[in-house]
């Protein structure tokens, strides 16, 4: 029997940030194309010889006209198609020189990051979307009884670290006394423009118009299918390679990933370790935060290997 051997290649691909951190660069496909008429991020294939920044180098100077000043590692999407499999090695890019614009004839375009979702892209971007929309750091808010206590330290983390992702963890309230603290950091969050995702059962939504469920890794495999609507984002917590399978099933947009590190709530629990990590975000298919033992000081080091960001409780939620 003759078993088809897939073509595999290679793309690096830019998310190319505005100075003011709010609009990213696409680029229209030429009509005479695979995917003709559709948005992407611009980039191109690498040559044999070419790592994916040095092949992004090039292609941006070809396509664009720009030279990259300073990049980072963004994610890495490995996609298939009937006749071959993509591999996207995508960089963000914070800094350039010289203005964009289409050298080979292309229309390309800044767009608002929260209106990336009106334009169409081939299916293999959609990760690259989720990405470029989210932060790099992710707040998971720590067990505080005393109301005024927890806005003041919500209200710290939003203003003064900056925090735009939330995810409201509070598993020694009530349901009523946790859907009125959601009410109120909803409030928060939207003062500052910051995403609010909740912890508890996805039918919360019916009650508070937050901007997403986190599900447990419990919860997570115990579902079918998708259990919110694709307007609102789905993570959740995962903690092995079966769990992230899961929930690129059910389409989350995007998932922590843990214990990167032996953490004083769970010492009993065997950390993942980098290497690991690594290797298991390369196949994840979304962003993948980095979680267990997290501090600001691990940003860059858990960008290098393919993570999104780094959540937090203890070093977000003094």
């Amino acid at each position: 029997m003759n078993v088809m051997v897939k073509r595999r290649v290679h793309v690096a691909a830019a998310a190319i940030i505005s100075a003011d951190k709010r609009q990213v660069l696409i680029a229209r496909r030429p009509s005479n194309v695979d995917h003709g008429g559709l948005w992407e991020f611009p980039g191109g294939k690498l040559a044999p010889y070419e790592t994916g920044l040095e092949g992004l180098k090039r292609e941006l100077h070809e396509e664009l006209g720009v030279e990259i000043v300073r990049a980072q590692p963004l994610i890495r999407v490995h996609h298939e198609y009937s006749d071959k499999h993509i591999l996207l090695d995508v960089w963000q890019v914070h800094a350039f020189a010289g203005e964009p614009f289409g050298r080979e004839g292309q229309a390309v375009r800044w767009v608002p990051m929260e209106e990336l979702v009106n334009y169409p892209f081939p299916a293999a971007n959609l990760p690259i979307l989720r990405a470029v929309m989210l932060p790099t750091e992710y707040l998971i808010t720590g067990e505080e009884a005393d109301e005024s206590r927890f806005d003041a330290r919500l209200t710290r983390a939003l203003n003064e670290d900056n925090i735009r992702l939330v995810q409201l963890r509070a598993k020694q309230l009530t349901p009523e006394a946790y859907v009125a603290r959601a009410q109120r950091a909803l409030t928060l969050c939207r003062e500052v423009g910051a995403r609010l995702l909740l912890n508890g059962e996805p039918a919360l939504l019916d009650q508070v118009d937050a901007d997403g469920i986190h599900l447990t890794s419990e919860r997570l495999m115990q579902l079918e299918r998708r259990p919110i609507a694709e307007n609102k984002w789905l993570s959740a917590s995962t903690h092995d390679p079966k769990q992230l399978a899961k929930a690129a099933t059910l389409g989350c947009d995007f998932v922590s990933l843990s214990p990167l590190r032996t953490t004083p709530s769970h010492p009993e629990v065997a950390p993942i370790g980098w290497h690991d990590f690594q290797q298991w975000v390369e196949r994840a298919g979304m962003p993948v935060f980095a979680l267990g033992g997290m501090t600001r000081f691990d940003a860059n080091h858990a960008r290098a290997v393919g993570a999104q960001g780094i959540a937090s409780i203890r070093d977000f939620w003094k």
